[in-house]
């Protein structure tokens, strides 16, 4: 059913893997399917702080999550698993939506957050995913 699924993650929060990672595996192995993790590095140029960090700041950023991610999959995925990974820089959203319309991704798997007043239910970025990608999108919950 799956041929390639695609694992949304936040490498500086363990609770958006947790319970997500497990589930996209097992769709994995069920199907033959190949992972496809994608953490994204947000664009701090556009923000008022941005003049307070120094130049070359989100290029750092950026190297540092490409070598979490290595280190992630070594120590997360069975070698079993055909995984690819990509660190994106962008909007959050539209980049997982970006990554799963390149790869032509069958399903999406997110975690849902604890809910805050703001974004009751999955978070702003896992609700803009739902709502904006014309893909399956499954969400796991803590």
């Amino acid at each position: 059913m799956f041929k390639t699924v695609l694992l949304a993650v936040d490498l500086t929060s363990e609770s958006s893997w947790r319970k997500a990672l497990p589930v996209a595996l097992a769709q994995c192995e069920a199907f033959g399917a190949k992972l496809h993790i994608v953490n994204v590095v947000p664009d701090v140029a556009d923000l008022m702080v941005s003049q307070y960090f120094p130049s070359g700041f989100e290029d750092k950023l950026i190297a540092g999550a490409k070598q979490e991610m290595a280190a992630f999959v070594e120590a997360h995925v069975p070698a079993t698993i055909s995984v690819q990974t990509e660190v994106a820089h962008g909007t959050i959203y539209e980049k997982i939506i970006q990554a799963a319309d390149r790869l032509d991704a069958d399903l999406i798997v997110m975690a849902a957050h604890r809910p805050e007043l703001s974004d009751y239910l999955l978070g702003r970025n896992g609700a803009r995913v739902i709502r904006h990608c014309s893909r399956s999108v499954l969400v796991v919950r803590e």
